[in-house]
């Protein structure tokens, strides 16, 4: 007897889940869109809360300043929390 596949166990989490993302920006404020590899490292994120979405940005900042990203606003789904903020030191 043949039965169904089960449902996959894993699933990406809904917007509403992690709803805090950084748009990635040039100096313009223009968004930035990452590719090959710093698009692996750095690519689109989202957070369960604004404290990890701040401790992430706090730890990868640097890489994604070398990969052309000049600033970040942060937003909570589609509302902007804050920002830009330069990623200049």
């Amino acid at each position: 007897m043949n039965l169904p596949e089960p449902p996959s166990a894993f699933r990406q989490p809904t917007p509403s889940e992690r709803p805090w993302w950084w748009r990635l920006e040039d100096a313009d404020g223009a968004e930035v869109t990452l590719s090959g590899e710093a698009a692996e490292e750095y690519g689109e994120r989202r957070f369960p809360s604004q404290a990890d979405a701040e401790s992430w940005i706090g730890e990868i900042w640097s890489g994604l300043k070398d990969a052309g990203v000049e600033q970040v606003t942060l937003f909570d789904l589609d509302r902007v929390v804050y920002g830009p903020m330069s990623l200049s030191a």
